[in-house]
């Protein structure tokens, strides 16, 4: 009869550990990347009788051996914030204090006040950083994104795709500068057509470039590219000529690009500034293309048809952009995009056994193995998914049914107590 209770008590015990366990999952079930957990029951077997048919074993009740958690997929919610991060795999977020490095599957990120992706408790994530360039590096630390910034870059080259009208007259007075005769270079006169460019210089500001396109002959074209003295505002200053020349099938045949033209921004920044205009690949050119892939001279309307050039002003960082395979997408105000960095991933040959330390964090522990880290999309890591969230995995239905089995084990054992106490209950009262 004390063997029962001692048994009693061990089923007590054991079945208020699977209520403590289960109501630690119910209390989670709304924690981003929260993982249940489960009790292991086994028995506890410590006593043999020996009778005529031989040894029997008796149970001494039970024990918990073991408290694991299911590290099954949650479901994924969908946000408004691109630092909202969800791993659709078997990888951890790496985050890190400075002193050490944890593991999370919460992807809940927010950006602190310098510029680092940060979890609630101030972990900052980890992952492959990347050059000025773009490029990614094998050096994992700190992601840092507000920081970044693209710098000036000047205009070197500009492409132009037009239709020079072949019905145009041909222009016998010369351009000039001052077209209303008043002295100054702030009217230019004795052209067909013009359009205008924007250009940028060392530091990255714009300014406003006129090209003018003057028929001299039959199939040749003079371009005269007009802009802005910046030591004489409002005064004008012709940076060069190019020459156009086409075939008897209106298709381009040198379009004088060889030579750029040299433009003065001022002392300021880095003069002269040389830009090449290259309006197609000729036929006279080396190596010759087919003349018609630019800009050509048809009887048709002047129209421009492509304008683009390389430079740009400097950016700061507008917006972020996260890929499937981890890569941060810097948007910028100037209009570039450059690549800041990439999330890095880690996995454990055996998660279950990784250590729990709260604020949804795991350490590794001697019996999980140490991590795999990788990009993500690589080695079985998992994807990264922005503006997503993973739910807890618990079951909330599975939960009440493992609550009201632990509930009647829990009962059940405490009536077997109380039947073994009225067991001895009547074994005293034998006396009277």
């Amino acid at each position: 009869m004390l063997t029962s209770l001692y048994s009693a008590i061990s089923g007590l015990s054991a079945n208020g550990i699977a209520l403590s366990v289960i109501g630690d999952n119910v209390a989670n079930m709304n924690t981003i990347g929260f993982k249940s957990s489960r009790v292991v029951f086994s028995d506890v077997l410590s006593q043999t009788i020996t009778g005529v048919a031989g040894d029997s074993q008796v149970g001494r009740g039970v024990l918990v051996s073991d408290v694991s958690p299911l590290f099954t997929q949650g479901s994924f919610q969908s946000t408004a914030s691109a630092l909202d991060l969800a791993i659709d795999g078997e990888g951890f977020f790496i985050v890190s204090d400075g002193l050490g490095r944890y593991f999370t599957r919460a992807g809940q990120f927010f950006l602190d006040d310098e510029g680092r992706i940060v979890n609630a408790e101030g972990l900052v994530l980890q992952g492959y950083l990347a050059d000025a360039s773009g490029a990614i590096t094998g050096s994992l630390g700190d992601l840092v994104i507000t920081t970044q910034q693209t710098p000036a870059t000047p205009t070197t080259s500009v492409e132009l795709t037009l239709n020079l009208d072949a019905r145009a007259e041909i222009v016998t007075d010369p351009f000039t500068l001052d077209g209303n005769g008043d002295g100054t270079n702030d009217d230019p006169a004795n052209f067909n057509f013009s359009t205008q460019i924007t250009v940028y210089d060392s530091q990255g500001d714009a300014h406003e470039l006129t090209a003018y396109f003057v028929k001299t002959a039959d199939n040749t074209w003079e371009v005269h590219y007009v802009y802005e003295d910046p030591a004489n505002p409002g005064q004008l200053l012709d940076a060069g000529t190019q020459t156009l020349t086409f075939g008897t099938s209106g298709e381009l045949v040198d379009d004088g690009s060889a030579t750029p033209i040299s433009f003065n921004f001022g002392t300021a920044v880095v003069s002269p500034q040389d830009i090449t205009f290259n309006y197609g690949t000729g036929t006279g050119e080396t190596p010759p293309g087919t003349g018609l892939d630019g800009t050509t001279q048809f009887a048709s309307e002047f129209a421009v048809l492509n304008l683009s050039q390389d430079g740009y002003p400097a950016g700061s960082l507008q917006n972020v952009n996260i890929e499937q395979d981890g890569t941060i997408t810097g948007i910028f105000t100037n209009g570039q995009t450059r690549v800041i960095g990439q999330v890095a991933l880690a996995k454990f040959a055996a998660p279950t056994e990784l250590t729990k330390l709260g604020g949804n964090l795991y350490a590794e522990s001697f019996n999980s193995g140490q991590p795999i880290i990788g990009p993500a999309s690589t080695g079985g890591l998992g994807r990264v998914l922005s503006n997503t969230l993973e739910l807890s995995n618990v079951d909330l239905a599975e939960e009440f049914i493992r609550m009201i089995t632990a509930q009647r084990g829990f009962q059940a054992n405490s009536r077997i107590i109380t039947t073994s106490d009225e067991l001895l209950q009547e074994l005293v009262n034998l006396k009277r």
